[in-house]
């Protein structure tokens, strides 16, 4: 908890910099852009938030958003095809709970770490994006205006971004499975320790791989909202660097990587954050190039900010 107001906190005192550091910074479009990339990226660091509590890592997510957002884009624009938009959401979220299956079972009934299992997977997604899509951008052009205006596109609901509604919504669905549910006191046990966990009975293999199933399933949940929002795939580089925007979201906001420890608002003030710096940082005049560079200082005093309370409370 005391993490947690530290994090608001220091929320807070960023979004009053950020206020008052330029004019353009408290116009209604820059809040209405900034909640709409914190609903659109809150999808994928909740689900590498749940992966996390788990023990496990994801370093694939990214190359699985460019690779679902690739196979979306050619099933809705595929002369032969033409799906239809709600059966081609059904095959890419199916696609993408297939990719986290995957990786569940080759890290839990083949032993291989999960570091290597999902890194080789950025390669294997991010190359099978480029072959299928023949490495061209694949775009929606005018078509599909309902779904995107349905998933999307720049309009409010009840004065908030779509894409933030449908966050908060998924945050509502995980606040309750992870902290209000026996399913999710079970994710926390294998986290802290798996084989404690069990001999208590738990089946700690099959909640591992769920965990993996709803990370993969959440990227391309996110892949099929943000071609939605963007109109076109670049298999080449959409989704590049996301998964660590994904982890250094979870991370900053109290989920350790040694798992067993996380919440969803934390997740949530974790994301907030990392869209806000480069906002911050662009109402600061601070050079473009140094982006990353803010943002990877703001994780690391997330991560020693971790240590220290740690420490004190052993």
């Amino acid at each position: 908890m005391k993490k947690l107001l530290g994090l608001a906190a220091f929320l807070v005192l960023l979004y009053l910099l950020m206020l008052w550091a330029d004019d353009s910074a408290r116009s209604l479009p820059n809040h209405f852009n900034l909640g709409k990339r914190i609903g659109l990226y809150g999808v994928i660091s909740l689900g590498a938030g749940i992966l996390i509590i788990t023990g496990g890592i994801d370093l694939s997510i990214g190359s699985v958003v460019g690779f679902c957002a690739t196979v979306m884009a050619m099933l809705l624009t595929n002369p032969h095809t033409h799906w239809h938009p709600a059966a081609a959401t059904a095959a890419v979220l199916g696609l993408g709970a297939l990719i986290g299956l995957v990786n569940g079972l080759i890290v839990t009934k083949l032993k291989v770490q999960a570091f290597v299992v999902t890194l080789c997977g950025l390669f294997i997604y991010r190359g099978a994006a480029r072959w299928l899509a023949g490495d061209k951008v694949q775009g929606l052009g005018n078509s599909f205006p309902r779904w995107k205006y349905l998933l999307a596109k720049s309009h409010d609901v009840l004065g908030l971004p779509m894409s933030l509604v449908i966050f908060l919504a998924l945050a509502a669905v995980a606040t309750v499975f992870l902290h209000r549910s026996v399913y999710g006191r079970y994710l926390f046990a294998i986290g802290s320790n798996e084989q404690a966990a069990r001999y208590a009975g738990v089946p700690t293999d099959r909640y591992r791989i769920a965990a993996y199933v709803l990370c993969s399933t959440l990227a391309a949940f996110f892949a099929i909202l943000f071609l939605m929002e963007e109109n076109s795939v670049q298999p080449s580089n959409t989704g590049s660097f996301f998964e660590l925007y994904a982890i250094a979201g979870a991370v900053l906001g109290g989920c350790s990587l040694r798992g067993g420890e996380g919440s969803v608002l934390g997740i949530l003030i974790g994301t907030a954050i990392i869209r806000i710096l480069p906002t911050f940082t662009q109402m600061w005049r601070v050079d473009a190039s140094l982006e990353y560079t803010v943002i990877g200082g703001a994780l690391l005093l997330g991560a020693l900010l971790d240590e220290f309370l740690r420490r004190r409370a052993k």
